[in-house]
């Protein structure tokens, strides 16, 4: 897909850059794989806001994505590529020669009538979903399950990638987008191929207004807000809180770790993200 570029006809389109979407299907998702989707305004069970700068927001419908991936052997055609509004991600609609449908994520260069397969082991091509343990090392791979029977977790996110770089008594070593190198156990499945919209990370809104219709709401700065509402508030003027920045509950931030000492899945980290 490639990236469109507005004229400044007006103040919002004035360095408006947007994916161009028009070569996806145009009508409403299919009927049996939505559902209702509420959202929470970033607020907890008591309606305390834990999450802020959420709320408003477009209406949606949830999509059922298939991340499992379990119906194996059984040969699906792709029937075309959707807009999902509730990933950066473009995903598929597939038919299954039984007649049943469902929802993929759509990898990159992945077109109309193009065959997907799920299987224990079948050809490298894109869409494909296999065992780890099966992929030909340097092959890249996307919804990459951390957990047999689990699901994908790992690139899911548009234009991100793993690469399966080497096999150590079955387990695989893969290499993810952000740098990280661990081990997975060979018996997770993986698709072949890299997830799409690459483009995405080059998109400008370009007005406010577009942010709040994706359920964005206005960000205000800790130091503009009064002691009572924020560690960093109070004072005359423009001052510095003269502490390590924190959260408005007093937790550090701004580089600060939160990755728990000791975590049970370090073992399986090789090389750790690109800091």
């Amino acid at each position: 897909m490639a990236l469109k570029a507005y004229k400044p006809v007006t103040p919002g389109t004035r360095g408006l850059v947007l994916v161009d979407r028009s070569s996806l299907w145009s009508g409403r998702p299919h009927k049996g794989l939505v559902g209702g989707k509420t959202g929470t305004g970033g607020r907890n069970v008591h309606g305390h806001i834990t999450a802020w700068h959420r709320g408003g927001g477009h209406k949606k419908l949830y999509r059922f994505i298939d991340f499992l991936r379990n119906k194996a052997d059984v040969e699906a055609v792709v029937e075309r590529i959707e807009y999902d509004p509730n990933r950066t991600a473009f995903i598929a609609l597939v038919k299954y020669t039984d007649g049943e449908y469902s929802y993929i994520i759509a990898p990159q260069r992945l077109s109309i009538g193009d065959k997907v397969v799920a299987s224990d082991r079948t050809d490298v091509k894109i869409g494909n979903c296999m065992k780890m343990i099966n992929i030909p090392v340097g092959t890249i791979i996307h919804n990459i399950e951390l957990r047999v029977g689990k699901g994908a977790q790992y690139a899911r996110s548009a234009g991100t990638y793993g690469q399966i770089i080497g096999r150590d008594s079955g387990k695989v070593i893969v290499k993810l987008s952000s740098g990280e190198v661990r081990l997975i156990n060979g018996e997770c499945r993986a698709t072949i191929g890299a997830v799409s919209n690459p483009d995405q990370k080059n998109v400008n809104l370009g007005k406010a207004g577009r942010s709040r219709w994706m359920g964005r709401r206005p960000v205000n700065r800790g130091s503009a807000m009064n002691p009572v509402d924020h560690p960093h508030g109070g004072g005359e003027g423009k001052t510095k809180s003269g502490r390590q920045p924190v959260t408005p509950w007093g937790k550090p931030t701004k580089g600060y770790k939160t990755r728990r000492k000791a975590k049970p899945s370090d073992k399986f980290i090789l090389t750790r993200r690109k800091k």
